[in-house]
């Protein structure tokens, strides 16, 4: 019989691994936890993330000159009053 995991139960075991890890560290280890599962969810559905990988190269294809900056300003933030 498999005991049941409560909220004490996880928030105990995130408390240990942000003290063995460290805080720098533990988003990294979070991103590369999800990827294996969505890597393994994925081979065994036979899924794929054709469109992600896709994505992927054709950003890392685009020469940095030919990039679009990103603006965060509005178009109200630029109309000048007269």
């Amino acid at each position: 019989m498999m005991p049941n995991v409560g909220p004490l139960e996880i928030m105990l075991v995130l408390i240990v691994a942000l003290v063995v890890f460290g805080p720098k560290k533990l988003p990294d280890l979070g991103h590369s936890l999800g990827k294996g599962i969505r890597e393994f969810k994925g081979s065994v559905t036979g899924e794929s993330d054709e469109a992600d990988r896709v994505e992927a190269a054709r950003v890392e294809s685009t020469p940095e000159s030919r990039r679009t900056p990103v603006t965060t300003h509005r178009v109200e933030d630029t109309h000048t009053h007269a």
